[in-house]
């Protein structure tokens, strides 16, 4: 079986003036197809049916565990430099268990790495040799084990991004490159505000467990590839509330942990996402609910 892998590393960026989280780069409506297409026959020779997955799980399924290696880059020992503390990383964890409580996964601190390299601290952005060669030094475990990398995208290629993420079916075709790298001020009690309270993390993961932004493809079309997501024309803002697709039932998912809302305002996946993540989790990473 041709496999078709979807090769764009999700963009999160931080733009001061507007406080608003912008996106820098989003897969084609082409590349969409081809990989929900590849998706459908992953699902198919597993003989799953994509509609009655989850329907099919025992209702007392414990949660699936997903070990952590959280690698913190830092230019020095200081905490100014990307040092995080353990117990902030112990509050990241803390955030990402609390959000995917209803998805049925856990999130376990597996190991905490510490990199003095200010070449990476300041270097690292998506696409360039310096993040092919920090992941393939760092990276650890299995196509089931989150990788986090904390930096500070002070490349002026990357100036301003808040993160971004491997999918799913990027695994097979470059397993070192798999996790997500994030900056280090957004974890709980960083000085990233209104992007402080680690849901950079959340949001970033959502893409590793194979969402799509909100609002992917606009007012039009599958958009995200989730029935119960409202479409989105645009980005979310701070936490105003909107209705960008009036024609579409709902209004925009503002609360969703796959829009650009502040972190304060996010609070949800819906339960189409949980079953997306469920089935990608389980074509791409072997995970078993």
């Amino acid at each position: 079986m041709t496999r078709v892998a979807l090769t764009l590393v999700s963009l999160v960026a931080v733009a001061s003036a507007q406080r608003q989280r912008l996106c820098a780069n989003n897969p084609t409506a082409e590349k969409i197809l081809a990989h929900e297409l590849h998706f459908k026959s992953v699902l198919d020779k597993l003989q799953v049916d994509a509609d009655a997955f989850v329907a099919k799980l025992p209702a007392e399924a414990d949660p699936a565990v997903i070990p952590v290696y959280f690698h913190v880059i830092a230019s020095s020992n200081s905490s100014e430099d990307g040092n995080i503390p353990d117990d902030q990383v112990a509050a990241q964890i803390d955030v990402l268990n609390q959000d995917y409580s209803e998805a049925g996964l856990t999130f376990e601190l597996a190991n905490t790495t510490r990199t003095f390299s200010e070449e990476w601290f300041t270097g690292v952005g998506p696409e360039l040799d310096l993040q092919a060669e920090m992941k393939s030094a760092l990276r650890q475990g299995d196509a089931n084990a989150l990788n986090v990398y904390t930096v500070s995208f002070a490349n002026p290629d990357s100036e301003g991004l808040l993160g971004y993420s491997t999918f799913p079916s990027d695994f097979e075709s470059n397993p070192s490159d798999d996790g997500v790298v994030i900056l280090y001020q957004s974890l709980p009690g960083g000085n990233a505000a209104p992007f402080d309270e680690g849901r950079t993390l959340t949001h970033e993961t959502g893409h590793w467990v194979g969402l799509y932004h909100t609002f992917q493809g606009g007012c039009s079309g599958a958009g995200d590839q989730v029935s119960d997501t409202p479409a989105e024309r645009q980005p979310g803002s701070g936490c105003q509330a909107a209705d960008t697709c009036p024609s579409n039932a709902g209004v925009d998912p503002i609360h969703n942990f796959m829009d650009y809302t502040d972190d304060s305002c996010m609070n949800q996946f819906t339960p189409g996402q949980v079953t997306r993540m469920k089935q990608q989790m389980k074509a791409y990473r072997g995970v078993v609910f």
